[in-house]
């Protein structure tokens, strides 16, 4: 079985092509802060935002923030035909990426959504995830309240 290959961009240039073979490994030390070895360099990081759907985070390391990318065999396979542009289609509905509790929606019935909207707020392991629409729609119906708990996989929105 091949290695999945993985780019990972930080502030929108590749810094690397093949992650899982030039040295770039992880370690959780507790909710929202990792230990990052890059080659030969350690690095504290405390992360700030997710977006699971874009596999986009955001790291503070020593005062700085960065924008971390991460695109698997298929996405670099749709970027390289050309086919990104059709992201933008419409999507039924959205579900949630973990458990947890919906600390707000941002969206009602009947709103036209385009993708990147942010459309609720989910809190997990005590950080808050915007949830965006990964395209185009319209809110059909909201299936959760603020204050909610949710699980994964259970369905926070239906579009039309």
């Amino acid at each position: 079985m091949e290695t999945p290959n993985y780019q990972v961009s930080v502030n929108g240039q590749v810094v690397l092509e093949n992650a899982t073979k030039t040295g770039l490994d992880f370690i959780r030390l507790d909710d929202g802060h990792f230990h990052v070895l890059l080659g030969e360099k350690s690095y504290l990081a405390t992360l700030e935002k997710v977006d699971y759907l874009a596999k986009a985070f955001v790291f503070r390391i020593n005062g700085e923030v960065y924008e971390v990318k991460i695109a698997d065999h298929f996405d670099q396979t749709v970027e390289r035909l050309g086919l990104h542009s059709q992201a933008t289609a419409k999507f039924k509905d959205l579900k949630a990426p973990m458990p947890g509790l919906v600390i707000d929606v941002m969206v009602e019935a009947g709103q036209k959504v385009q993708k990147g909207d942010s459309l609720l707020i989910l809190e997990a392991m005590k950080m808050e995830n915007v949830l965006k629409s990964p395209g185009d729609g319209i809110v059909k119906k909201v299936k959760v309240e603020k204050g909610a708990a949710v699980n994964k996989n259970q369905v926070l929105l239906e579009m039309e």
